[in-house]
């Protein structure tokens, strides 16, 4: 008998291998078609010889033989109970929290890629499937990745055509019209109540973007929060009700208090005052790491984990870019902290990758130019949770629980009271484990419909699972997977292909023409401030006008009015705008923005400043390189130009050369324009990439001393992406390195490296001399983006060799580039 376990256990790893996950039913035999016998489970590896012998002489399909597989491991848990008379709570479902300018870029792709996109985020049992929307109540302030504009920039002021958040919500809904609609603000426009948030003002403000979702859109909103992880005032939270229902919106529940990081304080508030707790709909957290408290427990009131993520730490999971742990938040969220609805930031990465917290999203399309989006297997991991389970569903809480060798398992129940699901994962785990369900009273005995993804499927229909009348069902499941089992059907993965990216057009002009007052043109990113079109007030066709005056009720400190335009890896271009101030302040142009920032602090990048009065400045981010005084005045429109060719910056202003420059500081970047408090416009906007020469490096053969794993192989640091890249393995520091292979004498006279969180503080470039490697430059610090120049060699072969690193960090570069260049001028 023990021979026969060895067996099974070393046939479980080659069915593994096969990517298949084992099934049995406990303590029964089986037949695999009408000619195979059946054999007792001590038959060990005999009667999986007879099953691979059956399925490739007979053909048995896949299913049929996965479905009759007996395998037996070591490592078994108790049974969960699946029965229909012990529900816990209501499952309110799994949403996208759309805020922060998270989705800008998403409703300028062309179609058909945009609906394509669209369909992958909210079509039921297609893709994500989100059943929650939450969208942002714009307030012409930063919210992370930039503004979202208000529908009323003053108190006369209403306009319900702005932004984009609007048409996402129309869009979801014609896809889902179950969907279910959230809102919540993350700051205000300055006049509402002179500054303070908390006001009848601010009460009025979300009543109106209501109505105006329903009179405009014809949406209606069924809960709206109070301020995005800010300090709450129960007082307004009780004036916001009154506010609500005098206006015929009884049925808009309010959410408490979207707190950050495991922050329920609120609930103490709740139990003290009857009149705050009757104006909540449900508690809400924000990032709560699965757990409530006791107290929110006894509540009474649904608990919701209101914005949740698929990041961490470094922005990147268990995979890199798959995110799987959010499959354990989903399931570990109900099982640890009972909390009933998730909702993510963001459903979709429509954003430059140089803004902050780029990567977020269960998608991404970042590059409408091209139409070329991203399904990344976090929208699958969740596709596990939302094809599967529906908003009124009820937990099975005999099957919720935290599996003994690394997972979770959740059970839920359809209203019918007979169909139910099983999603279960196991990150962390660290071998197969048996998981064994005990089917209890009124569930169907409707075969188990089973679905996985891993680091290598990604949501894949797999072997049907047979029910009987028997008391318990065993499933095998390999670590660092997710699984669901389920009697419903209709289950679908989205099949439809993103076009190959491309690269930001070589020649790009903008003047605005094309847009009706008030629009915000298509590639262009508000920062800070609002920028919208207007008619010149001189009859020469239309501007951008930058239209707020006044800072708002922030959320975060706000830098000065900034839009952003165009590919954040364009490196050699010339980039000029013709722009006006129009009473007084100054206007900037900006160039190789390499990365922006959450804080009051310029941008990392090239910025040429001009006030009213002529002075003008050229600055590195804060570090002011060149200034000077220009003929310059209000009123009167003004070229501005910046030139980038590697290390040499030219600025012109109204055709005048006024700064030449050498700096390395960045190396690539958008561009962008800004101003001050105050109004300002700018038109013919123009960008002129110069040709750049190839990246030598570029898909040729790679190898490192160590990987973390095979998603952060060596290869990624030349695959061209700016979003994957090597990582030394857990523990090494100085002494690895990063080599390529070009495969024959390559001349080369210029190295970029880009470096994952600035790690590397002393390094050396070497070549191979087809007997040894040789020096070509020691340096350091390494800089995010670091461009070493040399006297061109001659070699096969090029490596990085990390010799020191912040605090014995592991090394990490996303691209390593090797470029033949004319000498640099100094």
């Amino acid at each position: 008998m023990n021979h026969g376990r060895k067996n099974i256990t070393a046939f479980t790893k080659m069915a593994s291998r096969l990517g298949l996950g084992s099934f049995r039913r406990i303590g029964l035999r089986h037949r695999v078609a009408s000619r195979v016998p059946a054999v007792d489970i001590a038959g060990g590896f005999g009667y999986a010889a007879i099953m691979l012998r059956a399925w490739w002489s007979q053909r048995v399909s896949i299913v049929a033989w996965t479905a009759a597989v007996l395998v037996t491991v070591s490592l078994r848990a108790e049974p969960l109970l699946l029965d229909a008379q012990q529900t816990g709570r209501e499952f309110a479902g799994v949403g996208g929290v759309s805020a922060g300018a998270s989705s800008r870029l998403l409703v300028d792709y062309p179609e058909p890629q945009r609906s394509q996109i669209l369909d992958y985020l909210f079509k039921p049992n297609y893709g994500a499937s989100l059943q929650h929307l939450k969208v942002e109540i714009g307030g012409d302030v930063n919210s992370t990745d930039g503004i979202e504009a208000s529908h009323m920039h003053t108190r006369t002021d209403e306009n319900y055509h702005r932004g984009y958040e609007w048409w996402l919500m129309k869009e979801a809904r014609k896809r889902n019209p179950r969907i279910i609609l959230d809102t919540l603000a993350w700051g205000a426009p300055y006049w509402i109540g002179d500054g303070q948030f908390y006001s009848q003002d601010m009460a009025d403000y979300v009543v109106k973007f209501i109505q105006g979702a329903k009179r405009v859109y014809g949406l209606d909103i069924n809960y709206t929060g109070i301020w995005n992880e800010r300090p709450y005032n129960v007082e307004w939270v009780k004036l916001l009700r009154k506010t609500l229902d005098a206006n015929g919106l009884k049925t808009v529940g309010i959410i408490a208090a979207d707190q950050c990081t495991n922050d329920w304080g609120v609930v103490a508030d709740l139990s003290k005052d009857p009149a705050f707790k009757a104006a909540t709909a449900a508690i809400g957290v924000h990032y709560p790491e699965t757990e409530s408290t006791p107290a929110a427990l006894a509540s009474g009131l649904p608990l919701w984990s209101s914005e949740d993520g698929p990041w961490s730490g470094e922005w990147m999971a268990a995979w890199a870019g798959s995110k799987l742990p959010l499959q354990a938040t989903y399931n570990r969220n109900y099982i640890v902290g009972k909390m009933t609805k998730t909702a993510v930031w963001s459903p979709i990465t429509c954003y430059y990758d140089n803004l902050p917290l780029p990567g977020s999203g269960l998608m991404r399309a970042n590059t409408p130019w091209s139409g070329h989006y991203e399904v990344q297997p976090a929208l699958w991991v969740t596709a596990h949770t939302t094809q599967f389970a529906q908003p009124g569903w009820k937990y099975l809480d005999g099957a919720c629980r935290l599996l003994p060798y690394g997972g979770s398992c959740v059970g839920l129940l359809a209203p019918n009271g007979r169909d139910y699901s099983i999603i279960l994962e196991t990150t962390g785990a660290k071998a197969p484990q048996q998981v064994v369900f005990a089917l209890a009273r009124g569930l169907s005995h409707k075969p188990l419909h089973v679905w996985r993804t891993d680091a290598r499927h990604q949501f894949e229909r797999m072997a049907d699972l047979k029910v009987t009348n028997s008391a318990e069902i065993g499933f095998t499941a390999p670590p660092e997977s997710v699984y669901s089992l389920t009697t419903t059907t209709g289950q679908r993965k989205g099949k439809k292909a993103a076009p190959v990216a491309s690269a930001f057009p070589v020649h790009y002009q903008e003047n605005f023409s094309s847009y009706a007052p008030g629009s915000t043109p298509r590639y262009f990113c508000d920062f800070s401030g609002c920028f919208e079109v207007v008619r010149r007030n001189d009859g020469q066709g239309n501007a951008l006008r930058q239209v707020v005056e006044h800072k708002g009720v922030e959320w975060q400190p706000d830098t000065l009015p900034e839009t952003f335009v165009g590919d954040p890896d364009l490196e050699n271009y010339s980039v000029s705008v013709d722009a006006m101030i129009e009473n007084a302040g100054l206007v900037s142009l900006f160039g190789r923005v390499a990365s922006v920032h959450q804080n009051a602090d310029p941008p990392n990048g090239y910025w040429l400043k001009v006030g009213d009065t002529g002075a003008w400045e050229l600055l590195a981010a804060g570090t002011r390189l060149i200034n000077g005084t220009v003929p310059f005045s209000a009123k009167t429109w003004h070229r501005l130009q910046l030139d980038f060719a590697n290390d040499r910056i030219a600025a012109m202003i109204d055709g005048h050369a006024v700064a030449q420059v050498i700096d390395e500081t960045f190396a690539q970047g958008n561009t962008g324009l800004g101003c001050g408090w105050h109004t300002a416009q700018f038109s013919h906007f123009e960008i002129r990439t110069a040709p750049s020469p190839p990246n030598l490096a570029q898909g040729k053969p790679a190898s490192a001393s160590s990987e973390w794993s095979a998603e952060y192989a060596a290869s990624r640091a030349n695959d061209g992406k700016s979003t994957t890249r090597w990582n030394a393995a857990t523990g090494k520091a100085a002494g690895e390195w990063l080599e390529l292979n070009f495969g024959q004498p390559t001349t080369f006279n210029q190295i970029v490296q880009h470096q994952f969180g600035e790690r590397i503080t002393r390094y050396e470039i070497q070549y191979w001399d087809g007997g040894q490697w040789v020096i070509i430059l020691t340096s350091g610090p390494m800089r995010a983006v670091q461009r070493d120049r040399f006297p061109a060699v001659t070699a096969s072969k090029v490596r990085l060799l990390v010799q020191r690193t912040r605090n014995g960090e592991t090394p990490s570069i996303f691209e390593f580039e090797v470029y033949l260049d004319p000498p640099p001028s100094r």
